[in-house]
């Protein structure tokens, strides 16, 4: 189990929105204590509570980034070997052994089609920083939990709703 938040809202300051993201985290921090990581891109802030489960190296701590896009992820991709041969055979290089950097490279390679191929439990966004566009998914059975809001232009986010 892992946490993770995220804010896309441009009627706050940028200090507010990375203060609330790290309340949001503090709240949260039971999901996922072996890491904490905040990441902001001027109108989104992501962040992150990691359960360190299958690459228990820092190259796999969250936010994740791969070339354009960075990643918040909590979950497991049960079929993430076979997919990452499938990926190596078409050129992509991994650094780490984790079922979050498949995801990325599958988001490249297939875009939102990518979830169509996942076998598992998730529930994740990704933030393309050329296009300024955000991509959420969750699992089909919505085991991973995904709380938002999005209301008026914002969007908040975050695995559990606490007050």
């Amino acid at each position: 189990m892992c946490g993770i938040a995220g804010i896309l809202d441009q009627t706050k300051p940028p200090s507010l929105n990375k203060e609330l993201l790290e309340k949001m985290l503090h709240i949260q921090h039971h999901r996922g204590p072996d890491a904490t990581g905040v990441w902001s891109d001027d109108v989104i802030f992501l962040g992150h509570n990691r359960l360190s489960i299958i690459d228990l190296s820092e190259a796999a701590n969250q936010p994740m980034h791969y070339k354009n896009f960075t990643l918040t992820f909590n979950g497991e991709i049960y079929n993430y070997v076979e997919l990452k041969k499938e990926l190596e055979a078409k050129g992509h290089q991994f650094i780490n052994h984790s079922d979050s950097e498949v995801i990325l490279h599958a988001f490249e390679e297939w875009g939102k089609e990518c979830v169509q191929r996942f076998v598992g439990m998730w529930a994740f966004v990704i933030w393309d920083q050329t296009k300024k566009a955000l991509f959420a998914s969750r699992d089909r059975f919505g085991i991973k939990p995904f709380n938002y809001i999005h209301q008026s232009g914002k969007l908040y986010f975050a695995s559990e709703i606490k007050r």
